[in-house]
């Protein structure tokens, strides 16, 4: 029994120790094969990577030969670019020497030229000098001769000569003065007293000075609120409508309207009129109201010139020339209204022209046009007298008309005897006592020159110099003229006015834009 189970445990050791044996072979074989098959992977592994680095390497080698060929064409066309500047510089500079070496060329051949040229001229001079000296020995040779033959020196027969023409002379001077001036004293002096004393005293018209301002009188205060309207609203709208500047203040039941331009106070004036009466005082109606009236005025202007020359007694007169007088009624002559002025002097002319056998009629229709050249809106370069007298040839006036217009201050010269006369009654009517007063003049063409600085700019569609001066008011288009440029506007206007005109204090230049969007609807 002991032995049977010694003799099975040691087949069993016998047994764990082959199959360990056999499991170590069994181990070794499989290992033995995957290191074959693991090789073999590698080496796969390898050829694939080898040929993979090679496509890599080709396509790398390629991309740089792409890039290097890119580059070099880029660097080519700098290098052609610079050669192309540095052959133009080269060429340049080849013109500019051939101009160079034309121009000494041309030099040198006018120095010559004027070298021949001074030579010529020295010859020449010595020429002249040489038969200067002939001349002046055959002149003294003859002046010898002479004071040879009358036995006097040249000087003393010089001195003779020149006595005896002075008493010939004082003695024909003297009888023919003494016989003008005793026919002057006994007719010029008392025929002129007489002519202008009675032109004077048979013509006698009121004389007004223009002034600035116009009072607007109310029926009560209550209508000041309503002209003011709104945050001013009415009050700014009238005032850019017609460029004239509304002051309400505290003067009971009136406001007054102030502007340079007697048609603009007189549209303002009539507008408030027609808006109170009416009783609807807005924007709009403002607007339309100033429209109508503006046309009334031109057409009123037209009424006045045909009044005034029927007035007169004058034919025939152009219908622009009528329209021309009927303006004279709003402008004034260093504050002296030129239509009470104009037909002034016309009666004046044609009173003259009578007491000297001329025709009454020319001298009073040149009288009535003599000052038509300062009517125009527009300011022109040339002097009043010749504007006028342009004007009175374009619309067929006769040429003693023409030239006692253009005349009278002298500026053409005088081919009539209607001229002298228009000179003489213009003075006298300018020259009464308060008839005229310069400043007004100057302050209003102060105020035209602000407003035309105005309209030297692009956009601008109305200016008015207001509060005597001191602050322009420009509305502009809005169409034209955006909020940027409207401030850019400003600036350049007052930028103009410091730089071009001469004022006292200080100018606020205000520019309005406003967008106004306008339907009917049918």
């Amino acid at each position: 029994m002991t032995a049977t189970v010694a003799t099975a445990i040691t087949i069993a050791i016998v047994a764990l120790i082959l199959g360990y044996i056999i499991a170590k072979v069994l181990e070794k074989n499989k290992a033995s094969s995957t290191l074959k098959n693991v090789s073999k992977q590698a080496s796969t592994i390898l050829k694939e990577a080898k040929i993979d680095a090679e496509g890599i390497k080709k396509d790398k080698i390629f991309q740089a030969k792409e890039k290097f060929i890119e580059l070099k064409s880029e660097h080519e066309k700098v290098i052609f670019s610079r050669e192309k500047k540095i052959n133009e510089s080269e060429k340049r500079v080849r013109d500019k020497e051939s101009r160079v070496s034309q121009e000494l060329d041309k030099n040198k051949k006018l120095n010559k030229s004027i070298e021949d040229k001074e030579k010529d001229f020295n010859y020449r001079l010595e020429y002249i000098d040489k038969k200067k000296i002939e001349v002046e020995k055959l002149h003294k040779n003859q002046v010898l001769q002479l004071e040879t033959i009358s036995g006097l020196s040249a000087i003393d027969a010089k001195k003779e000569l020149v006595e005896t023409l002075k008493e010939e002379a004082k003695s024909d001077a003297m009888s023919y003065i003494q016989s003008t001036l005793e026919e002057a004293k006994l007719t010029a002096q008392q025929e002129a007293k007489k002519i202008v004393l009675n032109t004077i005293q048979r013509i006698g018209v009121e004389q007004t000075i223009d002034n600035c301002i116009s009072v607007f009188n109310l029926e009560n205060d209550d209508v000041k609120g309503r002209i003011i309207g709104r945050e001013g609203r009415n009050i700014r709208a009238i005032e850019s409508t017609t460029g004239v500047e509304i002051i309400v203040d505290d003067t009971p039941e009136a406001i007054i309207l102030s502007c340079f331009d007697p048609v603009r106070r007189e549209i303002a004036r009539l507008s408030l009129h027609k808006l109170v009466t009416d009783g609807r005082i807005h924007p709009a109606r403002i607007e339309e109201v100033v429209a109508k009236t503006t046309k009334e005025i031109n057409q009123e202007i037209i009424e006045v010139g045909k009044r005034t020359v029927i007035d007169l007694g004058i034919h025939g007169l152009h219908p622009e020339l009528i329209k021309t007088v009927g303006r004279m009624k709003y402008r004034s002559s260093y504050g002296q209204n030129l239509l009470q002025h104009s037909r002034e002097v016309a009666n004046l002319c044609s009173l003259m022209a009578a007491e000297l056998g001329l025709n009454p009629k020319i001298a009073k229709r040149a009288g009535l046009l003599h000052d038509i050249g300062k009517v125009p809106d527009t300011d022109a370069e040339l002097p009043h007298a010749i504007l006028g007298m342009q004007w009175a040839e374009k619309y067929g006036e006769k040429p003693d008309v023409c030239n006692a217009i253009g005349a009278h201050h002298d500026e053409i010269e005088m081919k009539s005897l209607y001229a002298p006369i228009i000179q003489v009654c213009d003075a006298i009517s300018g020259a009464r006592p308060g008839a005229r007063r310069q400043v007004i003049d100057s302050y209003i063409q102060r105020l035209k020159e602000l407003e035309d600085v105005a309209f030297g700019f692009s956009g601008v569609q109305k200016a008015y110099a207001i509060q005597a001066g001191r602050e322009l008011r420009v509305i502009v288009e809005s169409e034209k003229v955006d909020d940027a440029k409207a401030a850019e506007l400003s600036f350049s206007i007052t930028q103009k006015i410091q730089n071009d005109m001469t004022y006292p204090g200080q100018v606020r230049v205000t520019v309005i834009r406003e967008t106004r969007v306008v339907n009917i609807a049918k």
